[in-house]
């Protein structure tokens, strides 16, 4: 499991490199670099305790962006250059790698094991935003070599006719507010 170090920092943070990140995507629709307002976040553990894994939901006011990150300490070999978020300095760790974790092999095979068992994601544990799960909704077997395709643009009660998917659940105006629920991910033949 990795570890969460309390009082940590990293430098860039967030703030500085996901808005210039996510106005690249070909997903994203809007003009400019967008000015992004936390909604809820989720975790994925590493069994190997290797790979940190965290996904943000993020308003720009108008659409809520589902991006799921991974943290590693080296790079990632063999992935296209623009999964590459940042390699901002943890205050612990040191140089973090942080990768859109939809190329990350230890991020699918983990979201691929909580949809085959309709696991639940762990919190995580940030202040001030509703809290956020993802759960597995397995509706047939998962075939060999499946992956996951992430639902960039999350649509409250919207759930696609696909056979298995990731579902999530988040507090779009706060913490004191009714939770919506949406599909996260699509499990996809190979």
């Amino acid at each position: 499991m990795a570890k969460i170090h309390p009082g940590a920092t990293l430098t860039p943070g967030f703030r500085d490199f996901l808005p210039p990140w996510i106005a690249r995507q070909p997903w994203y629709r809007g003009p400019e670099t967008p000015e992004l307002r936390p909604v809820g976040f989720y975790r994925l553990e590493d069994p190997e305790g290797e790979v940190g894994m965290e996904s943000h939901l993020v308003s720009d006011g108008t659409d809520l962006y589902h991006v799921p990150l991974t943290y590693r300490g080296a790079p990632l070999p063999d992935v296209r250059p623009d999964a590459l978020l940042a390699t901002p300095e943890h205050s612990v760790l040191g140089t973090r790698w942080i990768y859109d974790a939809e190329v990350d092999p230890t991020w699918q095979s983990c979201v691929l094991d909580l949809v085959r068992t309709a696991g639940v994601s762990d919190p995580a544990g940030r202040s001030g935003v509703g809290p956020a799960e993802a759960r597995g909704l397995p509706r047939a077997p998962l075939p060999d070599g499946a992956t996951i395709e992430v639902v960039r643009i999350l649509t409250p009660d919207a759930l696609p006719d696909a056979s298995s998917l990731l579902l999530g659940t988040w507090h779009p105006n706060g913490p004191d507010t009714t939770p919506a629920t949406g599909c996260l991910a699509v499990v996809v033949s190979a």
